[in-house]
């Protein structure tokens, strides 16, 4: 009696049995098991809703910022923007809670900060700069038009603080 020849598998043909998909777990056509995952993106790149919350509050306050700009543009050369999602508390008191100089609060709350040229903490030169709080922001206007005008409102005052002239000349354009 002779021993029944082994039987091999080659490597480079796919065994048609069910248990070699189970092997294979490193298919990129396999992500989940049954198939009912999403197969692409939920939204067009090209539609709003693809952006986040801060990408559109980013666009909302280049938008609030154009018409300062176009008046103004040779004297904010060297004033910067940004924008943080909250404010930085050092202190916790809840009894007295002092904002520094250059905080534009509502109601105790910052909503943006002119932070003056100087050194910063590693010694090097920094640019002036206004900060807007994101967060706060969002949580006092009621929707996107109210948005937009109270970015305007900030911005106003805080590169009316930085010009060292009244909040209606920069609004108005008037020397």
């Amino acid at each position: 009696m002779s021993a029944a020849p082994e039987r091999r598998t080659i490597p480079s043909v796919p065994d048609p049995s069910p248990r070699s998909t189970h092997r294979s777990r490193r298919s990129p056509r396999r992500r989940d098991r049954r198939g009912r995952s999403l197969r692409g993106l939920l939204y067009p790149v090209t539609t709003p809703s693809f952006k986040t919350r801060a990408e559109r509050f980013d666009a909302r306050v280049l938008e609030a910022l154009e018409p300062i700009e176009l008046r103004w543009g040779p004297e904010l050369v060297d004033l910067d923007l940004a924008v943080d999602e909250v404010p930085e508390v050092r202190q916790t008191s809840p009894e007295e809670v002092v904002w520094g100089a250059g905080v534009l609060a509502d109601a105790g709350v910052p909503l943006a900060q002119l932070v003056p040229a100087g050194v910063d903490p590693a010694g090097l030169p920094s640019r002036a700069r206004i900060v807007l709080y994101r967060r706060p922001l969002e949580a006092r206007a009621r929707g996107g038009a109210d948005l937009g005008e109270l970015l305007h409102e900030v911005l106003v005052e805080q590169v009316a603080e930085y010009l060292n002239i009244e909040p209606d000349a920069v609004e108005g354009g008037a020397d």
